[in-house]
């Protein structure tokens, strides 16, 4: 087990070979936390300890990473960020063979933006949970709306039914997860216990139900994988049935989810004391099974569903929103405003 101490009152601690994963993988990875306000990035150093960096970025929520880890998007407080690698691993930066500067950001307003993710036809959508739609950044505009849930009866500012996650397929919009049909001004948290749905956005069809508090739909593998948070469960839907399947429990509120190769990586937090989280059966599993709720990442095996790793989080730190994969980056790091390192490091493409 490592632990490292970070600034800022916040403690990490891993299992035994959660470094030896990243190696073996070589990957990294990156999570946002909206409550402290921090993009972490996680690697390893050169002797093969833990690389923890982080980032201040105002309630900083969706995450999403190009293939090739060469582009990120970032969903803030009011806008989102283009961050790309400019080094491409040619040349360390202080030792970081991944890092990621800020080029451009499209300012969408305070919409609760959730998951973001950026099309095959190079357009950056993201939920719009705020006014209960998939929207598109713009260069005009704080947004333009492109789908919304057909019950809901029109585009008002009051987070309805809370449509939160977003998965591609095939390099465009597919699948969205809501906590509630409702159509009123915070509807949604009267659902949260077994309100839950699955939509695909190319025919409005809702294809399950019956879920609590889902989030991070992700296709995968010809299947579509996703947080059945309410309840604890990661899993997938049975193509054919509708039916969530479980494949492994998450002692947490389970949000954010990437995959690399037989793995998942899983985003988990801690409750809040609030109306959004009482009444889950969360809270009676977590308490069968004699364990409190963490909030760290863990790495579920998809084979076995068992966690073979994970990291733990304590500290300023209680809340995870969504994670992402680096494959080919031992070290990231993220360029920041307010220090001397974006006047002068240049990025200069070719002619």
């Amino acid at each position: 087990m490592a632990v490292e101490q970070t600034p800022n009152n916040l403690e990490l601690t891993t299992t035994r070979h959660f470094t030896s994963w990243l190696a073996a993988q070589k990957v990294s990875l990156m999570f946002t936390t909206y409550e402290a306000g921090k993009l972490f990035s996680i690697g390893l150093q050169t002797d093969g300890r833990l690389s923890i960096f982080e980032r201040t970025m105002p309630r900083c929520m969706g995450l999403y990473v190009t293939a090739d880890a060469q582009t990120l998007y970032l969903s803030t407080l009011y806008q989102i960020w283009r961050f790309e690698q400019i080094n491409r691993q040619e040349q360390n930066y202080q030792g970081f063979d991944g890092v990621y500067l800020p080029q451009s950001s499209s300012v969408t307003g305070d919409v609760d933006a959730h998951d973001v993710v950026l099309t095959e036809a190079g357009e950056v959508v993201f939920v719009n949970t705020l006014m209960s739609c998939l929207a598109r950044t713009s260069d005009t505009h704080n947004f333009v709306p492109l789908w919304k849930p057909p019950f809901i009866s029109k585009l008002a500012a009051e987070d309805r039914c809370h449509l939160n996650g977003l998965a591609l397929r095939e390099g465009r919009p597919q699948y969205v997860t809501c906590v509630g049909q409702a159509d009123a001004n915070d509807g949604w948290r009267q659902h949260r216990v077994s309100g839950g749905i699955v939509m695909d956005v190319s025919n409005d069809e809702v294809m399950a139900d019956g879920l609590s508090m889902p989030h991070s739909p992700r296709f995968y593998k010809d299947r579509l994988w996703l947080l059945n948070s309410g309840e604890g469960e990661f899993g997938y839907l049975d193509s054919k049935s509708g039916k969530f399947e479980t494949v492994a429990f998450c002692p947490g509120y389970a949000r954010g989810m990437a995959f690399l190769g037989d793995y998942a990586v899983i985003g988990l937090s801690k409750p809040r004391e609030n109306r959004a989280f009482t009444g889950l059966n969360l809270g009676e599993k977590l308490t069968s099974k004699k364990i409190s709720p963490r909030c760290g990442l863990q790495i579920v095996n998809l084979k076995t569903g068992d966690v073979e790793h994970s990291l733990e989080l304590s500290g300023i730190v209680s809340e995870l929103y969504d994670v992402a994969l680096l494959p080919g980056i031992a070290r990231p790091m993220t360029i920041g405003f307010k220090s001397d390192e974006i006047e002068h490091i240049l990025s200069i493409g070719q002619n």
